[in-house]
């Protein structure tokens, strides 16, 4: 999240002492309490919107949102939730092909089913 080293994180540390003196346990203790409040208010923003929304949505997270991980869970997971491909890549030597409606595999150039009513 934050890349921070050990010579930056001196700096700062020396920088508090020089701006905050004595006050320093204080002012820390006021920003574990000002996290702890907006850490609260999230949590509770995030109960407020999944109650909202209903119980379809009961297994609603917010990071799906993001569009890392609504294409990655949309376009390359199957639909228990694994990476398609044998070893979990998302390219293998051998082509994933679709299953048919009785669940066997399609043969090399065989067109999957096609429903002109569902489109």
């Amino acid at each position: 999240m934050f890349d921070v080293g050990l010579g930056e994180m001196a700096v700062l540390v020396v920088l508090a002492l020089v701006i905050f003196g004595d006050k320093l346990p204080q002012v820390a203790g006021q920003a574990g309490r000002m996290l702890r409040q907006f850490r609260e208010m999230a949590n509770s923003a995030k109960a407020d919107l999944q109650e909202g929304l209903g119980p379809e949505f009961k297994d609603f997270d917010i990071t799906d949102l993001h569009p890392k991980t609504f294409v990655r869970k949309h376009l390359f997971e199957d639909e228990d939730g694994f990476v398609n491909g044998k070893d979990g890549g998302l390219f293998d030597n051998e082509p994933s092909y679709a299953t048919a409606a009785s669940g066997s595999e399609l043969d090399f150039g065989e067109r999957p089913p096609f429903d002109n009513e569902a489109t």
